[in-house]
């Protein structure tokens, strides 16, 4: 087997750019160390629309995003990026003649360009995300025609890999079982914080706007993520409980932003919510360390209930307590630094946020667990190791 240092890698991601895809830098600043050529191939985003960047030694070609919504705008959308892509991969090839192509769903159409370079004896590695059949009936409510295709490019994405990369344990049955991966070429590389980027500041009481309590939201605002369940929630505190004494701060954006602001200010709760959009780390890091409390409102469905939601771990990582519907990854990654709702019922949310903010002692406690989760086994120091192990099973296949 080669060297790292002669090995060259290309990772193609569609939906974010780097380095604001964490799980997608930290993982190519890993290969990097571990002595990788690597290379990124991915869209433009605010404040990265560089063409071609280097940063750390990672060469990163950028294309632009067209942005849909709906079944057959996705399919433009995807299509156009796959073009870009295979383009940029071509450019990247005949710099470094890579030998791994290292794709990151969603969509599950990457493994188009990745047959293309296996003739060249290219491998290719599926970084499993998201669950696309799940989350297109998330999305669209429906089955039908898309649908099908979503799941016929599931299929081809697994039999083109040479090696699968899951999120979680989850992630990694539906690998083996819908997947046919072979067990010893499955690999589980959570999206674990890195330590060294977690930085808990002291608090910052303006960010509460005058108020005793705060709670944060961080993540993406799309039909699938329960922004719409978690103002219910808000409202029946405000409305319901009488309190107005909390502030809400909602950080990062999605197709469901301006809806769900619209809603917010209908039902007057602009006073106590705060759109943030989304914000420098610097920023963030003052609010996850001025908050008292954290919350993930994915609702229980078929894919949040087998996903791993980076929030969660996030909070933790900065001693916060967590409120969740009781989802079957969501306990693998809390366990007992959190507090549970029955799936799917803000007013019950609600309460499990109330019993936290009520007790200064209980969020204390659940915290520190949460806090020593991540300090002795939900970390990138230790997920980064899986990696690497994926990538020599990757090089070393088939000799």
């Amino acid at each position: 087997m080669n060297k790292p240092s002669s090995t060259g890698v290309c990772i193609i991601i569609e939906n974010l750019t780097v380095p604001l895809d964490r799980r997608m830098w930290q993982e190519a600043q890993a290969l990097a160390e571990a002595g990788y050529r690597v290379s990124v191939v991915c869209p433009k985003g605010r404040g990265f629309e560089q063409p071609y960047d280097v940063r750390g030694g990672i060469e990163i070609y950028r294309h632009r995003l067209w942005e849909a919504s709906g079944p057959f705008g996705y399919f433009l959308e995807y299509t156009i990026a796959l073009v870009s892509e295979f383009r940029l991969a071509l450019k990247a090839y005949r710099r470094t003649r890579f030998r791994i192509i290292h794709a990151a769903n969603p969509p599950d159409t990457i493994f188009l360009i990745a047959l293309f370079f296996k003739l060249f004896g290219v491998r290719f590695i599926f970084d499993h995300h998201d669950l696309n059949p799940e989350l297109f009936e998330a999305k669209f409510g429906r089955r039908g025609l898309f649908y099908r295709l979503v799941c016929l490019a599931e299929r081809w994405t697994y039999r083109t890999a040479t090696v699968s990369i899951a999120t979680n344990e989850s992630y990694r049955e539906i690998a083996l079982s819908r997947g046919g991966m072979p067990p010893d070429r499955a690999f589980v590389v959570r999206s674990c914080p890195d330590l060294t980027n977690v930085r808990i500041e002291p608090p910052h009481p303006e960010l509460k706007r005058g108020k005793p309590l705060l709670v944060v939201y961080v993540g993406v605002m799309g039909p699938q993520d329960g922004l719409d369940l978690l103002l219910e929630s808000v409202r029946w505190i405000v409305r319901d409980a009488g309190r107005d004494d909390i502030a809400f701060a909602l950080i990062g954006r999605g197709p469901d932003t301006e809806k769900l602001k619209a809603w917010a200010t209908e039902k007057g709760l602009d006073s106590c919510v705060t759109f943030k959009g989304r914000v420098p780390d610097a920023e963030m890091w003052a609010y996850l360390s001025t908050a008292d409390l954290g919350v993930a409102p994915d609702p229980k469905n078929p894919m949040n209930d087998k996903s791993t939601m980076n929030k969660i771990l996030e909070y933790m990582a900065f001693g916060l307590p967590v409120v969740l519907y009781d989802l079957t990854e969501g306990r693998r990654s809390a366990d007992d630094a959190a507090l549970y709702a029955q799936p799917n019922d803000p007013k019950d949310f609600a309460r499990q946020m109330l019993a936290l903010l009520d007790s200064e002692e209980l969020r204390r406690t659940l915290g520190a667990r949460g806090r020593k989760r991540i300090e002795e086994s939900l970390n990138w120091d230790i997920e980064k190791h899986e990696l690497l192990k994926a990538y020599e099973t990757a090089l070393g296949y088939g000799r």
